[in-house]
């Protein structure tokens, strides 16, 4: 069941999509969930929930946990072909993007590219058979994004570095800790502040530009 773009922006539509089709599995980002929430959702017994796109906050993952359905926490830029890591949501406590996939691998490497110990944060790179060719036209930002696979023994194995912060917990699942860079991601969608700040600059009376992403008291991001 495909929902429509404005179904998509409405809680209580979602809802009775699931009710009407009798939907075991669905995928949403923070933002589509808490929608749902706002809009009276509760979690039929049998439904897999499936939260991914940008970090999962306590707060919405204690308002699904009291569903029946179970929460799952999931992971992977595009460039991996979408999900990458997957965890089942605890119930407090940090929430892990998990471990990897099958044929997948998950590494938190230092700026050597060298593995780091649990509990260090690094950069996490993702390897397997998810990893995409490249940025079509764009060979610079290939190069420096998809590198060799210094572990894996077969032949031109790369892997990607997804620019994200990260570390090993103690159970073996991973943490997100945020970007590297000023990447930050609003309903699913990667926004490069610079790149606005950029534009602003551009128009009339404008002198100095500064864009930050702010959360609101329900956890939902804004510029």
């Amino acid at each position: 069941v495909v929902a429509t773009r404005e179904q998509a922006r409405d809680g209580a539509a979602l809802c009775g999509l699931i009710e009407r089709h009798g939907v075991t599995m669905m995928q949403g980002t923070p933002a589509t969930w808490r929608l749902m929430v706002s809009a009276g959702f509760a979690a039929r017994e049998g439904l897999t929930m499936l939260c991914g796109g940008e970090a999962l906050p306590r707060g919405l993952a204690a308002e699904l946990s009291r569903a029946s359905g179970a929460l799952w926490n999931v992971y992977g830029p595009t460039e991996t072909t979408i999900w990458s890591l997957v965890s089942r949501v605890p119930s407090s406590g940090v929430i892990p993007i998990g471990r990897a996939i099958g044929n997948t691998q998950a590494y938190v490497l230092d700026g050597q590219q060298e593995p780091l110990p649990a509990g260090v944060e690094g950069e996490l790179y993702v390897g397997g058979a998810g990893v995409a060719r490249g940025y079509l036209g764009r060979s610079e930002l290939t190069s420096e994004r998809f590198v060799p696979d210094p572990f894996s023994a077969e032949p031109g194995a790369r892997l990607y570095r997804t620019g994200d912060l990260g570390r090993w917990l103690a159970d073996g699942t991973l943490e997100y800790l945020g970007r590297n860079d000023h990447q930050v991601k609003i309903r699913g969608y990667r926004i490069e502040l610079g790149e606005i700040e950029s534009r602003l600059s551009t128009l009339a009376g404008v002198d100095e530009v500064v864009v930050v992403a702010w959360e609101d008291v329900l956890g939902d991001r804004h510029l």
